[in-house]
């Protein structure tokens, strides 16, 4: 069976994230992959009922997604709103479409404090960012789900390849 993605619905050209706009993602195995049916659309936030637009947030204190799932880290709007609880909810979201689609890979945008797989900002909102996972991509991926950014999307190509060239 082929592999199945779960992706972020800003990826796929959706206006979904904070400040209202999509961050299209142009590839040619993207656009085979959705005709194959292989993508599975989502955004964490949404799916916690958070709005569009909302405030930018970041995880408070240069702290990672794994710190706020662990309690010891919380994620702040700029207005300085606490928004910890859906953002652990919008990650439990993704897992469970995950694990319902039998997603194996995750194609996340990079930055978010959800979804950034390989940065995320340090919380100051002064555009400072540092290496580390948002709360969804760290979830997903101590689930067993490989996460890549969009920035990977050749490596992704290549390891779903490498996984399905004939034996």
């Amino acid at each position: 069976m082929p592999a199945k993605i779960l992706v972020s619905a800003c990826l796929m050209g959706h206006a979904v994230r904070y400040d209202g706009q999509s961050k299209p993602l142009l590839h040619p195995a993207v656009d085979r992959w959705r005709a194959e049916g292989r993508l599975v659309t989502i955004c964490p936030e949404m799916s916690a009922g958070m709005p569009v637009p909302r405030p930018p947030a970041e995880i408070a204190a240069g702290a990672v997604g794994s710190d706020v799932l662990a309690g010891s880290a919380g994620v702040i709007e700029i207005n300085g709103r606490d928004v910890t609880e859906d953002f652990v909810r919008a990650a439990e979201n993704a897992l469970s479409l995950a694990q319902e689609t039998n997603c194996r890979f995750a194609l996340l945008i990079d930055g978010s404090p959800s979804c950034g797989p390989g940065f995320v900002y340090d919380g100051s909102f002064s555009g400072a960012r540092h290496p580390g996972a948002g709360v969804t991509a760290a979830l997903l991926a101590t689930h067993g789900v490989e996460v890549y950014s969009d920035k990977q999307i050749d490596a992704l190509v290549a390891r779903i390849e490498g996984l399905e060239e004939p034996r």
